[in-house]
């Protein structure tokens, strides 16, 4: 019972708070005129630049990876979002068999759209995505090993050295994420990726087992990823979303 009256009462507190304040917004003019004053909308439009985290981080922990990644995103729209990222890789692969280092570079570009129903004054994003994207990069095999049926015998490991340049792949990627805004115009955030791949070319004697950009390519022409990015947002410009006034006049 008391917990029943506790938020009765709470519920007729907040109740008479708003006819308050709704009772203060109506303007009554010389010729009894009335409108519901409603505070307007203030969308704001601007560019939204930042880097991956995950990337920066690994540097440091990885001795065999250095990256880095820009990302960015200029809305046009209240739920659209031109959106791209420029980024740089420096990944060695030890496996079994091969020993490789891939370096390169890869720009990607392409939209997000925004399914959040942000309150007033707020840009959080919960989107989905899509970018094309196009890597130019080098392969050197460092090292490699031969393969032999019968394990009894030490596969011998071979120097190489050989080095693959003037690379290139282009891909489609699609992506779902989101960004919040953690402090005044800072945004942290993540997206998940998938990969299609449209064009990869290849060298001789060899593959592009890895792909700036792009990541691994061991499942054939399909590979996935994340980011996980820190963004300062710049307003450039701001309108005001019209509300409809009711009018009511008496004789």
């Amino acid at each position: 019972m008391k917990s029943t009256f506790k938020y009765t009462f709470s519920f007729c507190l907040l109740l008479c708070s708003f006819l308050v304040t709704a009772q203060k917004t109506i303007v009554k003019d010389s010729a009894f005129t009335e409108k519901d004053s409603i505070k307007p909308k203030i969308e704001r439009y601007g560019l939204r630049l930042g880097l991956d985290l995950f990337k920066v981080s690994r540097s440091f922990y990885d001795k065999n990876y250095k990256g880095l990644e820009f990302v960015g995103d200029f809305k046009f729209t209240r739920k659209h979002y031109l959106a791209a990222e420029i980024g740089n890789e420096n990944k060695t692969v030890e496996d079994n068999q091969l020993n490789f280092t891939t370096k390169g570079t890869y720009f990607k570009v392409g939209f997000d759209y925004n399914s959040y129903e942000n309150w007033l004054g707020m840009n959080n994003m919960l989107y989905v995505g899509m970018r094309y994207g196009v890597s130019s990069f080098s392969q050197t095999l460092n090292s490699y090993s031969i393969y032999y049926a019968n394990n009894y015998f030490p596969k011998p490991t071979i120097e190489s050295g050989e080095k693959f340049d003037g690379l290139s792949a282009q891909w489609i990627e699609v992506l779902a994420g989101v960004k919040a805004e953690i402090y005044t115009n800072l945004y942290v955030g993540f997206s998940f990726r998938m990969n299609n791949l449209i064009t990869n070319k290849v060298p001789d004697n060899f593959d592009n087992l890895y792909i700036p950009g792009f990541n691994r390519t061991y499942g054939g022409n399909f590979g996935a990823g994340f980011n996980y990015t820190v963004s300062y947002f710049v307003p450039l410009f701001k309108t005001i979303l019209k509300t409809k006034v009711k009018e009511k006049s008496k004789k």
